[in-house]
């Protein structure tokens, strides 16, 4: 008898050694799969953090004049992330070209990024985005 019960914890033991690797597989599935979903939601608060703002701008007609190549317009616009979609934009550089866009030149923009806030004249520079809010009304998130 004791050598079947001898036969009997082997088997046991082997039978627990089977099933341990595909548990802790399990458990290093569920690990990864929270470090991806917090890792998306981490990047998507990022990118889109700034929407109801930029769509706040839009809405009391803010809008900004910059140059595709400009270093200081690429500042501004990475300021809103992938929010700067909603931001009213006028590209005024024309390929090709030195000239300035219609609706530039008709604005009276000769420095770059400048944001126009309702009528009023254009005024040249890189805002933060508390300076946008004061001026617009508009509360950042």
């Amino acid at each position: 008898m004791s050598e079947d019960r001898r036969k009997r914890r082997l088997d046991r033991g082997s039978e627990q050694q089977a099933t341990s690797p595909s548990r802790e597989r399990l458990i290093w599935m569920g690990i990864v799969l929270v470090l991806i979903v917090a890792y998306v939601g981490f990047w998507y608060h990022n990118n889109h953090r700034y929407d109801g703002f930029a769509k706040c701008l839009a809405s009391k007609q803010a809008k900004m004049y910059g140059l595709y190549w400009c270093p200081h317009c690429a500042e501004q616009k990475a300021m809103f992330g992938k929010a700067f979609q909603y931001v009213p934009y006028v590209e005024c550089a024309i390929k090709d070209s030195r000239d300035l866009a219609a609706a530039c030149t008709a604005a009276g923009v000769k420095l770059f990024p400048s944001w126009q806030f309702g009528t009023n004249k254009p005024i040249e520079g890189v805002f933060p985005m508390e300076e946008l809010s004061d001026k617009t009304g508009c509360s950042l998130p």
